[in-house]
């Protein structure tokens, strides 16, 4: 620490070599290669200026840096350079941080005191990152949808996040969920507090701009007068003011008492994508969009001031230096970083009829691989953060005097330039050692937190599938069958000797068992198969002699009832008909001879199968031998109509092969 007093950009440890956590060989106690983390460190360069202020007019005058590595020491926070701007411009690269699992970056957000940065991802999560190591705190699944917009109060104790689908929500500095409020059926572009942080205001892609009263969390008024989505919007610092920027190239000034639009800016040709105020002051306003061009408008003249130009693709982003209002950074489709100086116009090109032109002060063309969405300076002004489409949180910090390699890697020459001569190391190696202990990092926390770790399910649902595939491949497996004497087989899917009969997963091929196996298993021939089980005794037999297994005839019953468990068979009788007489439940007729128990005479053999038909016996369904009153020989007397069917249902028919009764009408 002493060895670096006084800079920006170090590398701190605990080892004497100043590396932390390795040892006197380079390397890591787990096992892992050197490598460096770049740690910024303002603590000893604070209080230092501060020390300076204390002493008042005995203070040594602040002087400017040369470059040289000597004067490192004489580093000071952007604050003690307030009369020149120059000394904050963040173009050195310190760090890349990503996530595991990647997600686009669309918004990036210091907290307050810039111990961390916040980032929104489209995957809807918050990262923290460490504000001096840059590495991976924690991580937390905040919104369902993409996260557009985050906003911290003027007070630092609450934070909105926009979303996709039109959602606001209220977080605690703790990140506590402590509101949920559906703000618009459109996805929110941006949001602002006003300066008392009691209301503020969010602008949507259903082209209208909500003022919304923040305790309450209901809405107050509605701006409407742009014709396409709204993409900014920005509360003045210190005035009621509002400033929106559309999709249909028009910047607005609004009144948020009377909701009504003051004046209407006509100076860019393409969708507006940021509009801010200068924090500081208030007495400047800064548009960008996708004509290539940002624009400095002057509040008091109520005029252009400053038209800045340099990149080559759409201009997505922009962010104002907290301390100096003359600096400007603006972020390109292309992935380009542009730094602007405001007091270094071009000379001959302002006049009292045109806008000044403003070419970059510095320019990092290959900062990002794809468009930046967000950027947003440090507290304290030493550290530039952005955000980007290709999923990846850059951190730029101000290069220490006597660094004139900052000037020549990759971001500013590329790639291939900087392989040529030397300060680009385009070897895989540092860059998995980086993506390692990013990952470390994370999974580290998430553990501590008792969270799942990303990639973790997918790859348990990776080995059962691997599992599932490897015992298909094998085919059914048989069961060995159990034999007496021998303790049982394994079950199926389980490796491994059983007492007595070795390993018998080695026997089985192809899902068989082979009598070459079989001839292994029993040397000596299979066993005889158990015997079969005994017979059960038969039942005793009582009765006359010699009548074997004839079982005694039943107890006869008295006149009318049936045998215990024998149900009357279902009988549908004819309309007017009350039933059948001498049967349970069908009337008082006496039951038919030669049933025993219940008759004097036994069945005929010919009374064996059921009748589905009225017809006589002697057909195909009662067999040979009459049926019925015809088969006793004696005549009787013709039943009533109405007992017809019921009495050939229960007879099985009349007039076993004779004649049809002619009185009969069935």
């Amino acid at each position: 620490m002493a060895n670096y007093a006084n800079n920006d950009m170090k590398t701190t440890g605990a080892g004497g070599d100043g590396f932390a956590g390795f040892d006197n060989e380079g390397f890591r106690a787990r096992g892992r290669p050197l490598h460096r983390r770049p740690v910024t460190d303002y603590g000893s360069s604070v209080a230092k200026y501060m020390a300076i202020r204390q002493m008042g007019v005995r203070a040594p005058r602040i002087n400017q840096l040369r470059p040289a590595p000597s004067y490192i020491i004489d580093l000071l926070p952007p604050a003690a350079y307030s009369d020149n701007p120059a000394m904050s411009l963040c173009t050195k690269h310190a760090h890349a941080s990503l996530n595991k699992i990647k997600h686009p970056i669309n918004v990036v957000k210091w907290t307050p005191e810039g111990r961390r940065l916040l980032t929104g991802s489209s995957s809807g999560e918050f990262t923290l990152w460490n504000g001096m190591g840059f590495n991976f705190e924690t991580i937390m699944q905040a919104h369902d949808c993409a996260i557009r917009v985050c906003q911290y109060s003027h007070g630092d104790d609450w934070l909105l996040s926009g979303d996709q689908d039109g959602i606001i929500k209220y977080w605690q500095p703790n990140f506590n969920n402590v509101k949920v409020l559906q703000a618009h059926t459109e996805p929110i572009r941006d949001l602002s507090f006003s300066p008392t942080d009691a209301k503020f205001v969010t602008a949507s892609d259903d082209g209208t701009l909500r003022i919304w009263n923040f305790n309450e969390g209901t809405m107050e008024r509605s701006l409407s007068g742009h014709g396409w989505d709204v993409k900014s919007v920005d509360w003045h610092p210190t005035k009621g003011l509002i400033v929106s920027g559309s999709k249909d190239h028009l910047v607005k000034l609004w009144d948020p008492r009377t909701a009504r639009c003051l004046a209407t800016l006509h100076g860019h040709k393409n969708t507006i994508t940021k509009s801010k105020f200068q924090p500081t002051r208030g007495d400047l306003l800064a548009t960008s969009a996708r004509d290539q061009t940002c624009r400095i408008f002057d509040l008091r003249a109520m005029k252009d001031l400053f038209m800045l130009r340099g990149h080559e693709k759409d201009i997505s982003t922009l962010a104002w230096h907290p301390i100096h209002p003359e600096l400007i950074s603006t972020g390109g489709a292309d992935g380009s970083l542009n730094h602007y100086l405001l007091d270094e116009p071009e000379l001959g090109l302002a006049s009292k009829t045109s806008t000044a032109v403003i070419q970059p002060a510095h320019s990092v063309p290959y900062a990002h691989e794809f468009a930046i969405w967000s950027m947003e300076y440090h507290p304290m002004g030493h550290i530039l953060c952005t955000g980007s489409n290709d999923r990846i949180t850059r951190f730029w910090v101000r290069p220490r005097p006597g660094e004139v390699d900052a000037y020549r890697d990759r971001y500013h020459i590329g790639e291939a330039a900087a392989e040529a001569i030397g300060t680009h190391d385009r070897s895989r190696k540092r860059q998995m050692r980086e993506e390692e202990e990013e990952a470390d990092d994370e999974a580290d926390a998430l553990i501590d937190q008792k969270m799942p770790v990303p990639g973790q399910q997918a790859q348990q649902q990776q080995t059962q599938q691997q599992q599932a595939q490897a015992a298909a491949a094998k085919g059914p497996s048989i069961p060995l069958p159990i034999i007496p004497g021998f303790p049982p087989p394994p079950p199926p899917g389980v490796n491994g000797a059983v007492p007595g009969l070795g390993d018998l997963s080695a026997l089985v091929a192809n899902g068989n068992l082979s009598a070459a196996a079989l001839g292994q298993l029993f040397p000596g021939g299979l066993p005889p198969p158990p015997p079969p089980p005994p017979p059960p005794p038969p039942p005793p037999v009582s009765g006359l002699a010699g009548a074997g297994n004839i079982p005694p005839p039943p107890v006869p019953l008295p006149q009318g009832m049936l045998p215990p468990g024998l149900v009357p068979p279902p009988i549908s009788l004819p309309g007017g008909f009350s039933g059948l007489p001498g049967l349970p439940g069908l009337g008082g007729i006496s039951a038919p001879p030669g049933i025993p128990g219940l008759g004097a005479n036994p069945m005929m053999p010919g009374h064996q199968g059921q009748h589905t038909d009225n017809t006589g016996a002697g057909g195909t369904t009662g067999g040979g031998g009459g049926g019925g009153a015809g088969a006793r020989g004696g005549r009787s007397r013709a039943p009533l109509p109405s007992q017809e069917e019921s009495l050939a249902q229960a007879g099985g028919g009349g007039g076993g092969g004779g004649r049809r009764d002619p009185r009969r009408r069935n």
